[in-house]
């Protein structure tokens, strides 16, 4: 059946249209829409604990270096990787990526209690004008002390740090981590394992954005994209740093907000799998814990990426990492490899270390 239309006064054209076709055209439409609702419907799905546990036991790498290991993916570094990572120091810029060690950093207590740095001078200059020191010590000086929480700013998980069910990395049992610290995989294992080939994937650009949203997940294809429009291949036992802009938006604002354990972007629970067949070494990013948050995961499961990442594919974490001028020179100069220095402090049993990375070029 075919309608006929008139040109009217307003000037639109005169034409046909056969409604037989409209009627088809309109239900092509409405099949369209209803498979896109259920594709929205399948990446709103989520994650239980059983989802969660079976792909634990899929990237699971306990045994692979002996079950005796404490060190995880970092056995993926070899000598020859760290010399050749060297080869990357081209122009002798360095570039800190830690935070200042101040009042003013992102804890809140949104998570775990965890306090900003607190300063505190156990000498000063005015105690030795006054005459007070040399009478005792013999000498004037200052002395000071910090008290803080080993991952309030800039720093590395140890593989103690997170637990599934009652085992942490390599099957160790939970309660290897008691009031004395982290008998099995304690950071200090890390004390001279930190270097090797650093790669910026600098997400934010890549979308076009200053910052991602919070919420905002990154898949393993904006990882992948981002790797390719930068012309930087991701590598076996490499440190892998990703940038939302996150960070760099709340230091611009002056205002923390809910960094430190509110919603953030980050990786996609997916991005589990890629790590793990990337073999990479590290994973790091300027947000306070890398994956997405809200988390999509049922009610009662926190940090459902955590639960995979740490104690099973024995990964470490480098969170809340100042990245600014990094990112900055990397935009300049189209270079997205750098050597990378990051030791930890020697914190016996530790679960985590302060920490102020440094990517040379």
């Amino acid at each position: 059946m075919r309608a006929t239309i008139t040109e009217d006064n307003a000037g639109f054209k005169t034409g046909e249209f056969n409604l037989h076709d409209m009627s088809k055209a309109r239900n092509t439409n409405m099949a369209k829409k209803a498979t896109a609702k259920k594709k929205t419907a399948s990446k709103k799905k989520l994650l239980t604990k059983a989802d969660i546990l079976r792909k634990c036991k899929q990237v699971n790498n306990w045994g692979k270096w002996g079950k005796d290991d404490q060190l995880g993916v970092l056995n993926y570094i070899t000598p020859e990787d760290i010399v050749e990572a060297s080869k990357l120091i081209k122009k002798g810029k360095v570039f800190r990526l830690g935070l200042n060690l101040d009042e003013n950093g992102p804890q809140n207590g949104l998570f775990g209690g965890r306090w900003n740095p607190m300063h505190q001078m156990l000498a000063t200059g005015t105690d030795a004008v006054q005459g007070i020191q040399e009478p005792i010590a013999g000498m004037r000086y200052a002395d000071d002390a910090i008290n803080l929480p080993t991952q309030c700013a800039t720093q590395w998980d140890a593989l103690a740090h997170v637990f599934e069910g009652d085992k942490m990395w390599n099957g160790y049992d939970a309660t290897l981590v008691d009031v004395r610290g982290a008998h099995k995989n304690g950071i200090e294992h890390f004390a001279d394992k930190m270097v090797g080939r650093g790669v910026l994937l600098d997400v934010a650009r890549y979308k076009r954005k200053k910052r991602l949203a919070d919420g905002e997940e990154i898949t393993i294809e904006d990882l992948e994209n981002t790797a390719k429009k930068q012309g930087v291949e991701v590598r076996r036992g490499d440190f892998v740093i990703f940038n939302t802009g996150q960070m760099a938006d709340c230091l611009d604002k002056g205002d923390w907000g809910g960094y430190a354990g509110g919603d953030a972007p980050g990786l996609a629970f997916e991005t589990v799998d890629w790590i793990y067949k990337k073999e990479i070494a590290g994973i790091c990013s300027d947000t306070w814990g890398i994956e997405v948050r809200p988390n999509r995961a049922v009610e009662g499961i926190n940090q459902p990426w955590h639960w995979v990442t740490i104690p099973h594919i024995g990964i470490v974490h480098g969170e809340i990492w100042y990245l600014r001028e990094l990112v900055e020179d990397c935009k300049e100069d189209g270079v997205y490899e750098f050597f990378l220095s990051a030791p930890p402090l020697v914190i016996t049993r530790g679960t985590g270390s302060p920490i102020n990375p440094q990517a040379i070029k």
